[in-house]
């Protein structure tokens, strides 16, 4: 099985507002780690100190790295139309999606799908869903940090690979409907967009 888990760190919660800090990007190919793809980004704001202590990153690591619009295009050239996998997606989705929308770029054209919903229907019970708690209950090992993108975009492959192994009870794959229908949500995709050409202004 083919996919590519992927997360962000973002300067806060609000798509369109708040910005994209680092991505985070990791394919995986029948359970092995393939290639990464993993960058910080110049938010060109400035990090607010809630932020910096969640995901470590600060205003100085960040003030020399490409900006978003250098990002996205090699991103969704990194990711194809492979499947994409991410925990508590809609988030990341979303961040996403505005600067896609508003840069005219090029977006990633596989189906995404979320770790979240599907993990609270194959280990029921647990005192919450967070990455975190879902890596120590399945016993993985926690050698890297927390809220750093390529870390937990590597957790959330593992997890994944976890959660196909309990559906088909053989880890030998499960239809991508089947998938899909765990998230208990339709079809998500990145929309593709069509750069419109610029209009002169005329003085």
């Amino acid at each position: 099985m083919r996919f590519i888990a992927f997360d962000l760190e973002t300067t806060g919660t609000i798509p369109g507002v708040d910005r994209i800090c680092e991505i985070g990007a990791v394919r995986f190919v029948d359970g092995v780690v393939e290639s990464y793809f993993a960058t910080l980004i110049n938010p060109q704001m400035s990090i607010p100190e809630g932020a910096s202590r969640v995901n470590q990153i600060t205003n100085e690591m960040v003030k020399d790295k490409p900006t978003i619009d250098q990002i996205l295009g090699p991103f969704a050239e990194f990711c194809g139309d492979d499947i994409l996998v991410a925990h508590n997606a809609i988030f990341d989705y979303q961040f996403l999606k505005a600067d896609i929308v508003k840069l005219e770029t090029p977006s990633p054209k596989g189906v995404v799908l979320d770790t979240y919903p599907m993990s609270k229907k194959v280990f029921p019970g647990l005192p919450n869903y967070k990455l975190g708690t879902l890596i120590q209950h399945l016993k993985m090992p926690t050698d890297q940090q927390f809220h750093r993108a390529e870390e937990d975009a590597t957790y959330c492959g593992r997890l994944f690979i976890e959660i196909v192994k309990k559906v088909s009870g053989t880890g030998s794959g499960v239809p991508l409907e089947n998938l899909i229908a765990l998230t208990g949500k339709p079809a998500l995709y990145f929309p593709q967009v069509t750069a419109q050409p610029k209009q002169l202004e005329l003085f």
